[in-house]
């Protein structure tokens, strides 16, 4: 008798251990956001809703992709800012992040102070779109015609102070000629509208941009990396014919300041565990794309040196919010 008790008590000391270990594993909340600061169909989505996916099967929370459109990714990243740092609340941004401190100075958000970094996901080419039926054959054609009709071509970007607007803006500084700039709340409808014959050029990521060109629906001229990719060695790099232009995207994720320190290292744990995933990393191969995930101290370091790059391209260049 003495023996069965001790077994069953045994067993019932197992059966708690077990269940506060499940306990304390828990997310501390059911569902979580990770905020995408642009228009629906931008080229975050697809890898963050991956994440999102992993995330909501390994940590026992149901994490949502929520985008929040405005002021070039500012709304929504203020809004992560404020959020409470208790793991509701993520957020996933491209190199925007590092422009915003800058060019939009009205809305008192600065990434290194406000938020937390937890990992670069990936590094992006990106690339110069035209229309399909454009005349403009080479990077060297476009620049030719804006030299001599200063103002007259349009840019399509996701916003003022989106990573392609600057992307656009840095081209034209270096290259000497004047575009006139359109903007819309992500990069997705601009995109729409290279489609659409609405404007002249427009720059995008590598996810965004290859498949209009493979397809045939729009030309590439150029990519942002200082050599040709492999998956269109046709296509030079404007560093080519610009010299000295590169501006390759990032995507990156962070949390409100304040997150707790253990809640932090799990998630840049479950993160760096993603690395290898078939699907993020084939749709990430396809875009010619770099799968990072190596933690929060190698994206603090390029958020500063990014942060610097575009604060002097816009000081010199007097890139003003619309």
């Amino acid at each position: 008798m003495l023996r069965r008790e001790l077994l069953l008590g045994t067993a019932g000391f197992a059966a708690m251990a077990g269940a506060t270990r499940a306990q304390d594993a828990a997310w501390p909340v059911r569902q979580a956001r990770i905020i995408i600061p642009f228009a629906a169909g931008g080229p975050q989505d697809i890898p963050c809703r991956i994440i999102a996916d992993r995330l909501s099967q390994r940590l026992g929370a149901t994490f949502v992709v929520e985008n929040r459109a405005g002021a070039g990714g500012g709304i929504g990243a203020q809004a992560v800012a404020r959020s409470a740092p208790d793991g509701g609340t993520l957020l996933f941004i491209s190199a925007s992040i590092s422009i915003l401190p800058t060019l939009q100075p009205t809305l008192n958000f600065d990434p290194v102070r406000d938020l937390e970094p937890l990992s670069i996901v990936c590094d992006l080419p990106a690339g110069l779109l035209v229309r399909a039926d454009s005349r403009f054959q080479k990077v060297e054609d476009l620049i030719a015609f804006a030299r001599a009709n200063p103002g007259k071509l349009t840019y399509g970007t996701g916003g003022v102070g989106s990573a392609n607007h600057l992307t656009t803006a840095l081209f034209a500084s270096m290259a000497g000629i004047e575009l006139t700039h359109v903007p819309y709340r992500g990069v997705a409808p601009a995109m729409n509208a290279i489609i659409a014959g609405e404007i002249d050029l427009v720059f995008g990521s590598s996810i965004e941009v290859l498949p209009h060109h493979q397809q045939g629906r729009a030309r590439l001229l150029g990519v942002t990396t200082e050599q040709r990719l492999p998956v269109v060695p046709d296509v030079p790099a404007i560093g080519e014919v610009v010299r000295g232009y590169a501006a390759p995207n990032f995507f990156s994720m962070y949390t409100p300041k304040g997150f707790p320190p253990a809640l932090r290292d799990r998630l840049v744990a479950e993160l760096a565990a993603l690395k290898d995933d078939p699907q993020l990393k084939e749709r990430i191969d396809a875009a010619a794309g770099i799968i990072r995930l190596d933690g929060p101290e190698a994206l603090a370091a390029r958020l500063k040196d990014e942060i610097n790059k575009w604060r002097s391209l816009i000081d010199s260049a007097n890139i003003k919010p619309d």
